[in-house]
């Protein structure tokens, strides 16, 4: 069983929507596009595997798929991720689209969560999500997502499309890696850990170890 890894840049307030450039997605009136922008390093650009599609297949929705589409063809013919990006097989969730004009690219036919599970029945490299908001809360929900690399951006945006939405599912997660950027970019690797656990500090009863020790300095305190 492959695993699906969906990573994303986010806001301090959970905003992925437009990370890269003001008309990436100005959908909603969202006029922050570009907010990632200022923070890079080279810390980030040497750390940037889970996001350049090295030794995996990418799994895209629609949206970011068109982007990347009208993008990294065009790139001179010896950007690695370029190369990555072109080379390797691209499956994309789509009602809408018909047919796909990147090489290597496939549509994910009938119901997607189907789909997405099939490929992770496959013999292959893991699959990556990248960006593709929609299409991570369908996965999501369906915990379908083996891994989760997030970029935290030092940023409150106030609105726009966020990663885990409203209707998420409820879920704990366990940190496994962690760096930080010199600009304050949080890169985080998380993966599921089941379900949320509770307690409650309200009315908890000291030991007996701790009852006597409480009066022993109360005695000596006189």
């Amino acid at each position: 069983m492959r695993k699906l890894i969906a990573s994303t840049f986010v806001s301090l307030d959970g905003v992925m929507q437009a990370p890269g450039g003001p008309e990436e997605d100005p959908t909603g009136g969202f006029t922050f596009g570009g907010w990632t922008f200022d923070y890079w390093d080279e810390v980030m650009g040497r750390s940037m595997h889970g996001f350049d599609g090295k030794d995996r297949e990418l799994v895209l929705g629609r949206r970011t798929y068109e982007i990347f589409e009208a993008h990294w063809p065009y790139q001179p013919a010896d950007d690695p991720i370029a190369q990555t990006f072109n080379a390797t097989r691209k499956h994309v969730a789509s009602r809408t689209l018909k047919a796909l004009h990147w090489n290597n690219s496939t549509l994910l036919r009938g119901d997607v969560i189907s789909a997405v599970a099939a490929l992770k029945a496959e013999p292959g490299r893991d699959l990556q999500i990248i960006g593709s908001g929609n299409l991570i809360q369908t996965l999501q929900a369906a915990s379908l997502i083996d891994e989760y690399n997030m970029w935290t951006f030092p940023v409150v945006l106030g609105r726009g499309k966020r990663l885990f939405e409203a209707g998420a599912k409820p879920g704990a997660l366990r940190l496994v890696a962690s760096q930080t950027s010199t600009t304050g970019v949080v890169m985080s690797t998380y993966v599921p850990a089941g379900d949320i656990p509770l307690g409650s500090f309200a009315h908890i009863q000291p030991s007996a170890k701790e009852v006597e020790r409480r009066a022993k300095l109360a005695r000596e305190a006189g």
